[in-house]
C-alpha cells in the first residue's frame, strides 16, 4: 500500500519514463563474502526457493494480490487469511507471520492479535508493517499494542510511521513519508531496543538496524515510489527471508536488497509505472548470484 519513497534528488540524472535511474553517487559496496554481502544474501535467497516458505499474511486489501504475486516469485508460498477462527490451524504450517495495518478495522485487529499470539507460541518470525501509524490513533495504537504483545521480529516502516511509534515529533502525511530515514536512526535503535526486533527505515537508502548493528542498503530506483504497494511488498519479502533465516537483521538485509536490485533490474525493461510493476516480478523470479554481486550496494555505518 505505501511506496518507499525514494526521492528522485538522490539520483545522479533526473528520470523518464522509460529511461534508466542512475545508480546513487558514491554507492557503498561490503565485500561479498560478509555477513551482509552479496554471498550471504544469495544464499538466503536460494534457501527461499528451495524450502519454498509458507509465508501467512494478515494484510491489507489493495496489496493482498501483488504481496502474494512477489513472494510466489521469490519463491515462497503465500497465503492470505484473517478469520480467526482458522489462524490457529494454518499457522501450525507457516514459516513466517506478517501482520499490515493498511487496511485497519476492528475485526482485522482481532485477527492480527490472535495470529501474533499463535506466532508467539510457536515462535515463528514476525513481521509487522505499520502502514501510517501516525496519521489517526487507531493506527498508532494498533501497531504499539501489537509491539508490547511481544514476538514482533522485524518492524518495517518509512521514516515518519518509525518516529510516531518512537513517540517523537514526526507526523505522517496519508501513508507516505514526510520524514527522512536519516532522522529516524535513533528512534528506530530506540524501537529495536525497547521491543528486541529488527528495524528497517525504508527510503532512498534502507536503514536496517537492531540493538547493536546497522546496516544500510543503497539500492532501488525512484519509479518504485509510483507503484503502490511496493513498501508492503518489502514487508511480505521480510517474511519470506525470516523464515529462513533466523537472524532477523540479515533477513530484512536480505529483503531490502533483493528489493532494491530488483527494481533496478526491472526499470532496465520497463516503459514507466505499468510495466515497472510487470518486470518486478519478473526481476524478482530470476534474481541471482551474478546480478547480486555486480549490483548490490550495502555498508555498515561506523
Amino acid at each position: 500500500m505505501r511506496p518507499p519513497g525514494r526521492p528522485k534528488g538522490e539520483y545522479r540524472s533526473a528520470q523518464r519514463e522509460g529511461t534508466p535511474v542512475s545508480l546513487p553517487l558514491e554507492p557503498a559496496r561490503l565485500p561479498a563474502d560478509s555477513p551482509f554481502g552479496a554471498t550471504a544474501v544469495a544464499a538466503d535467497l536460494r534457501a527461499v526457493r528451495e524450502r519454498v516458505p509458507l509465508v501467512h499474511n494478515v494484510t491489507n486489501l489493495v496489496v493482498m494480490q501483488q504481496t502474494a504475486n512477489a513472494l510466489l516469485a521469490v519463491g515462497a508460498s503465500p497465503i492470505m487469511a484473517h478469520a480467526e477462527e482458522e489462524l490457529d490451524e494454518l499457522l501450525a504450517y507457516a514459516g513466517a507471520l506478517v501482520l499490515n495495518i493498511g487496511t485497519l478495522d476492528t475485526q482485522w485487529i482481532g485477527a492480527m492479535e490472535r495470529a501474533l499470539a499463535a506466532a508467539r507460541d510457536r515462535a515463528l518470525p514476525v513481521v509487522l508493517d505499520p502502514v501510517g501509524a501516525g496519521a489517526s490513533r487507531l493506527r498508532t495504537e494498533t501497531a504499539l499494542q501489537l509491539l508490547e504483545r511481544g514476538g514482533v521480529t522485524i518492524l518495517r516502516a518509512n521514516a515518519s510511521e518509525i518516529l510516531a511509534l518512537a513517540g517523537a515529533a514526526g507526523a505522517t502525511r496519508g501513508v507516505d513519508s514526510t520524514e527522512s530515514p536519516v532522522a529516524a536512526r535513533e528512534a528506530a535503535r530506540d524501537l529495536a531496543v525497547r521491543y528486541g526486533c529488527a528495524v528497517v527505515v525504508s527510503g532512498a537508502i534502507d536503514h536496517c538496524l537492531d540493538r547493536t548493528r546497522e546496516v544500510r542498503v543503497h539500492n532501488g530506483v525512484a519509479m518504485m515510489a509510483r507503484i503502490t504497494g511496493m513498501g508492503c511488498t518489502a514487508s511480505a519479502l521480510c517474511g519470506a527471508f525470516g523464515a529462513v533465516q533466523r537472524d532477523a537483521l540479515r533477513a530484512a538485509v536480505d529483503a531490502m536488497a533483493v528489493m532494491g536490485v530488483a527494481g533496478e533490474l526491472a526499470l532496465a525493461a520497463a516503459r514507466g509505472p505499468g510495466t515497472m510493476a510487470a518486470s518486478f516480478f519478473d526481476a524478482l523470479h530470476h534474481l541471482d548470484f551474478a546480478e547480486l554481486e555486480r549490483r548490490l550496494r550495502v555498508d555498515e555505518p561506523a
